[in-house]
């Protein structure tokens, strides 16, 4: 009997509407992995079921976990980019609901991931999950399923929040997980299909034909920084940052390549550009076995400094860098502890990413607690000046994990899960119920209206389209004006 199910809910419909089919991303679920290999080296059995990459429903999934007949079902929510944990929770209720109910509760079930991490209490108070994992939860899912068999008593189970006499009680968390290369060695990939796993479109514009060939790559857990928009750290309870060695990531990707035929690789760190030293170590493994490979990974304005660093990462096939610039406003960056760089610096930066010919993935936020109508206007003519091969527009969310979200209730501002509010799904950028952090100057309604605005302007603008054609082909534009001929349905509209 299978020890432990693994379960990706179905959230893409409901969080992307109809961007869902062409355009957004298929993700592997990386967590889920290196759990599973975690799990195996135990002496466990344990399966992945990714209902995304299946394109399941809610209730075929229900079926399929029946099916399987788990001894435990572990409900692992998180998103595409590092914040969107919260918006997937809608959907892992809702499984879990239905399975429930067609298996007369027979099931322990556990929900983890970033949300459940910043609100254990509220998620299980919100049901439908028999449990809650706080923290990495690699011997929370360890020990509960010794509980299953009934070695050892419940509450020696860590970071488990659960019912005891109808009261929610919690066991301590576990510390963090040190040697990543011993516990944490590699993604179990042969649970899964990897050809049904899809990049996001804009990294595979030199090929879209290829957008198949995609896996993900964990390189380090963790970010120093302290932005207060970013809930990231809820399930490390800290601000430190941990590594795989240098010869760890290299032994994956040659897993990759040389197993799975993989090109496009996303490293999801919530900060890969970071240690000069760890990230040439990692470049140089990779060019001394001259792969053809497309990698994106993220950055700071002010982790770009390093020469040596961009030419080894360029080399090495790292051909776009996202960054986090977030505003033109060095005010409003200011108020949400994002670096402590000028708008000179933006400008400088960026030139020299663009002279070692990356493209730049450049991501910026609209309506953060300082921003009026005037900032995030000249944020959105920040993005056209800069004009980089991609831009992610974000309306600001107070995601919860975030200082963000613990201001938002202090001060009693109107939040998603709010009584008369839309609830977790809310907290998605792309849906219908949609709902984005009001400031004090312009309402959540406004700040939605000019993200969905700064998005069509910003993809249908001549510079920008005449920049793509020269750089990667007609047919990307061709691509790119049947994405934004796909509107996004809005709540308050």
């Amino acid at each position: 009997m299978v020890d432990l199910l693994l379960v990706t809910p179905p959230s893409r419909k409901k969080v992307y509407q109809n961007l869902s089919d062409d355009f957004a991303a298929i993700e592997p679920p990386v967590w889920s992995g290196l759990i599973a290999q975690y799990i195996s080296n135990k002496d466990y059995e344990v399966i992945i079921l990714d209902a995304e990459a299946e394109h399941f429903n809610y209730l075929q999934t229900a079926k399929k976990i029946i099916e399987i007949n788990p001894k435990l079902v572990c409900f692992a929510i998180y998103g595409q980019q590092p914040s969107a944990s919260t918006q997937c929770m809608p959907g892992a209720m809702e499984t879990c609901k239905l399975l429930n109910e067609h298996s007369d509760n027979k099931y322990p079930t556990i929900v983890i991931g970033t949300h459940p991490s910043a609100l254990p209490k509220r998620t299980l108070e919100d049901g439908p999950f028999r449990y809650v994992g706080k923290g990495e939860c690699l011997e929370t899912i360890e020990f509960l399923i010794e509980f299953t068999k009934g070695s050892i008593e419940i509450n020696k189970v860590p970071g488990l929040y659960y019912y005891a006499e109808n009261k929610v009680v919690s066991n301590k968390t576990s510390a963090l997980i040190s040697d990543l290369d011993k516990y944490l060695p590699r993604q179990k990939l042969e649970l899964l299909d990897m050809s049904k796993y899809k990049a996001h479109n804009w990294h595979a514009f030199h090929n879209l034909n290829s957008r198949n060939s995609y896996a993900s790559l964990q390189t380090s857990l963790g970010c120093p920084f302290k932005c207060t928009f970013c809930c990231i750290n809820a399930p490390f309870e800290s601000n430190q940052i941990r590594f795989w060695s240098p010869e760890n990531v290299i032994k994956q990707i040659d897993e990759l390549v040389n197993k799975y035929n993989i090109k496009n690789i996303k490293i999801p760190d919530e900060m890969f550009v970071l240690n000069p030293k760890q990230v040439i170590e990692i470049c140089d493994k990779i060019i001394e076995r001259n792969y053809d490979l497309n990698f994106w990974a993220y950055a700071r304005i002010d982790t770009l400094q390093n020469r040596e660093m961009l030419e080894k990462m360029k080399k090495a096939g790292m051909h776009w860098i996202a960054i986090g610039i977030e505003s033109a406003s060095e005010h409003v960056r200011d108020g949400v502890v994002k670096g402590r760089f000028k708008f000179e610096d933006i400008i400088k930066t960026v030139d020299r990413v663009k002279e070692y010919d990356y493209n730049i993935g450049a991501n910026y936020i609209f309506g953060l607690p300082d921003d009026d109508e005037e900032s995030m206007r000249n944020t959105l003519d920040l993005a056209k000046e800069i004009n980089s091969e991609w831009a992610n527009f974000y309306s600001a969310m107070a995601y919860p994990g975030s200082a963000l979200h613990l201001l938002a209730k202090k001060n009693k501002v109107k939040l998603p899960e709010d009584e008369d509010g839309p609830g977790w799904i809310g907290y998605s950028q792309h849906s219908y119920e949609s709902m984005p952090l009001a400031t004090d100057y312009v309402s959540s309604e406004e700040v939605l209206n000019f993200r969905d605005n700064a998005f069509d302007e910003y993809f249908t603008n001549s510079s920008y389209l005449n920049m793509i054609e020269k750089k990667f082909g007609k047919n990307v534009v061709d691509h790119l004006n049947l994405m934004t001929s796909k509107k996004l349905n809005r709540a308050h509209h």
